[in-house]
């Protein structure tokens, strides 16, 4: 695939992952909103990937969300820095049984629903750097 293909790609496979999060939340299957919310920016960070090295496209087969944003060049604050540390471990906990019950139990309401709001804003924030030319 090209840069462009791959880009469009992700950016497509994130957006269902987005209404998946979306459905699952209002389930109030939060732990697994969470994992895809995760899933969703993992993806706009690949697609960003694609678009900065279009010679080498295709991002490292990793999660780490902090290590992906340091891949793509970004200007990270501390505050986002932090976010996507943490955003990070929904993928790990809503995995894996050992972590899934613990998570599941912090997964209240309140708890999901902010995290829903900073994926989101992280969301909008990829998408307008996948705007930039």
């Amino acid at each position: 695939m090209t840069s462009e293909q791959l880009t469009k790609y992700w950016i497509e496979s994130s957006d269902e992952d987005f209404e998946m999060m979306t459905f699952l939340h209002e389930s109030k299957r939060y732990a697994y909103s969470l994992f895809f919310g995760h899933l969703l920016l993992e993806k706009l960070f690949k697609a960003l990937f694609a678009k900065v090295y279009p010679k080498t496209p295709y991002a490292p087969k990793i999660h780490d969300l902090l290590t992906l944003a340091q891949k793509c060049n970004l200007e990270l604050d501390e505050e986002k820095e932090n976010s996507l540390e943490f955003i990070t471990t929904f993928n790990l906990s809503a995995r894996y049984e050992d972590y899934k019950r613990d998570f599941n139990k912090q997964c209240t309401k309140e708890f999901t629903n902010a995290q829903i709001n900073n994926i989101k804003e992280l969301s909008e924030w990829l998408k307008k750097e996948l705007t930039k030319e």
